[in-house]
């Protein structure tokens, strides 16, 4: 497998440079495939594309918009066991997991927003004036390497049932899943320009991207510090702006809540991926005399659960980490939380006969919850317990934070839970443990980001109103 050029306006092209992207395998450490890098010169033939292809794109019928992710969403399902397999090779996600969540909720968000593209108001009749709803122009959609493929699909299918057009910059550490889907679109009917692909450095790409002026909107998945300074690039000449931004999520166990199931919620989020989330629940209230309690459900997950290994082998439930940089990150966290709290499980180094960036699931129990593993995103599996003396206390905790994109909350009935979660200054909760809607928008409150995706308000997010007065 090797990808040599790039896709721009409807073709595979040479890009400006002969530089290459390696691609590493983090179960093996071993360059599996390299791919094109592209360079200034290419996002500026790419962005002329996108805006080309915005003039006529834009007035398409909504009907014809939803026939080309159609298109798009057949050509995944034709080649889901792919994406599988080169997802697995680039990130080290689970095979499970890899199957259920990074493909196949990619599937399902895509079919339900399909569905409901409906509830999008692109003409509103009002009494003196018609409220209309155009695509906002040309996208620089930026993306992060924890979900390779749905982290894309989020962004594509909504602006393109808005008749906006795109230029993606995924991530160099998992690039692989784009370019497979770039071969998806190419076999489609969506015409020429609408999407665009430059791979490549965040510091000459992504900057030449989001900072280009034909570039009417930015959208960007990834950290709250590359989130800040892209908040500042689009200041500088408006353009429209989209942030989901990482997170710190709490999960709360009211005092008769159901410790097995709010247990398995904090534990289940660092497992899959490896914790490598933006909504992980990392930071567990409960109250203080239901701790060793909490603490014995801890260590029967894992015993129960947790199989560290090669994403090849099905029964394993946690691969590596994305990369050295960030095994080494996590280790730095977990000895700053031996030094902060009290360890319950894991801590120390894993040893695999194919190498690999593997890091034991890691708990900290009486945490405080103003130290660095509580308040700071570490991108890994590791869990903070933090206790509480009364329910206002958990509440308070929850929301001492810099972020808020995600929540639960485990309570005796859903009465009780839903009455705590709306106290939670935060984009979306789970009460008592109930499946997350794919059609339901994500997105987060204060440095967790912008805007929302998913679904019909996915898709406004990547619009303009324009206000029609008449007699």
């Amino acid at each position: 497998m090797k990808y040599d050029k790039i896709y721009i306006d409807g073709e595979w092209v040479k890009p400006s440079t002969s530089d290459v992207i390696e691609v590493e395998n983090p179960a093996t450490e071993e360059i599996f495939t390299t791919v094109a890098k592209a360079n200034s010169e290419d996002v500026d033939k790419a962005v002329e594309a996108a805006a080309r292809a915005f003039k006529s794109f834009n007035e398409t019928s909504y009907e014809e918009r939803q026939k080309y992710v159609e298109e798009i969403l057949n050509g995944i399902k034709e080649r889901q066991e792919d994406f599988e397999k080169v997802i697995r090779q680039e990130l080290g996600s689970s095979y499970n997991y890899t199957k259920s969540a990074q493909v196949e909720q990619v599937i399902k968000e895509m079919t339900l927003a399909l569905e409901n593209a409906d509830k999008v108001k692109f003409t509103e009749h009002h009494d003196g004036f018609d409220l209309v709803r155009e695509g906002v122009g040309v996208v620089a959609a930026v993306t992060p390497w924890n979900f390779p493929l749905n982290q894309i699909q989020r962004k594509l299918t909504c602006l393109l049932l808005a008749g906006a057009t795109v230029v993606l910059k995924p991530s160099t550490k998992t690039p692989v899943s784009a370019f497979l889907l770039a071969e998806v679109i190419d076999k489609t009917s969506l015409p020429k320009g609408v999407f665009n692909i430059v791979p490549g450095s965040g510091s000459e790409v992504g900057d030449a991207l989001t900072g280009h002026e034909k570039v009417d909107m930015i959208s960007f998945t990834g950290s709250t510090k590359v989130g800040r300074g892209i908040y500042e690039q689009a200041k500088s000449n408006i353009k429209n702006i989209h942030l989901e931004l990482g997170g710190k999520s709490p999960n709360i166990l009211l005092p008769k809540g159901d410790a097995k199931r709010a247990v398995k919620q904090s534990m289940d989020a660092i497992i899959n991926n490896a914790g490598q989330a933006c909504s992980a629940l990392t930071r567990l209230i409960i109250p203080e005399s239901r701790l060793e309690e909490v603490e014995g459900y801890v260590k029967q997950y894992v015993e129960e659960n947790v199989r560290v290994g090669n994403p090849e082998d099905e029964n394993n439930t946690i691969g590596p980490v994305v990369s050295k940089e960030a095994q080494d990150r996590v280790y730095d966290y977990i000895d700053s939380g031996k030094q902060e709290a009290t360890l319950l499980i894991g801590g120390g180094r894993v040893e695999s006969e194919d190498k690999g960036y593997y890091v034991e699931p890691t708990v900290f129990t009486k945490v405080d919850n103003k130290t660095k593993i509580a308040q700071e995103e570490i991108f890994g599996p590791v869990l903070s317990i933090i206790t509480y003396n009364d329910v206002d206390e958990a509440i308070e905790i929850a929301n001492d934070t810099t972020y808020g994109l995600y929540g639960a909350v485990f309570g005796e009935n859903d009465e009780e839970a839903y009455d705590v979660a709306k106290k939670l200054r935060t984009g979306s909760i789970i009460i008592n443990g109930a499946a997350r809607n794919p059609a339901a928008p994500f997105g987060g409150y204060k440095q967790s980001g912008i805007g929302k995706e998913i679904g019909w308000i996915g898709i406004e997010e990547y619009t303009e109103t324009k206000v029609l007065f008449k007699e």
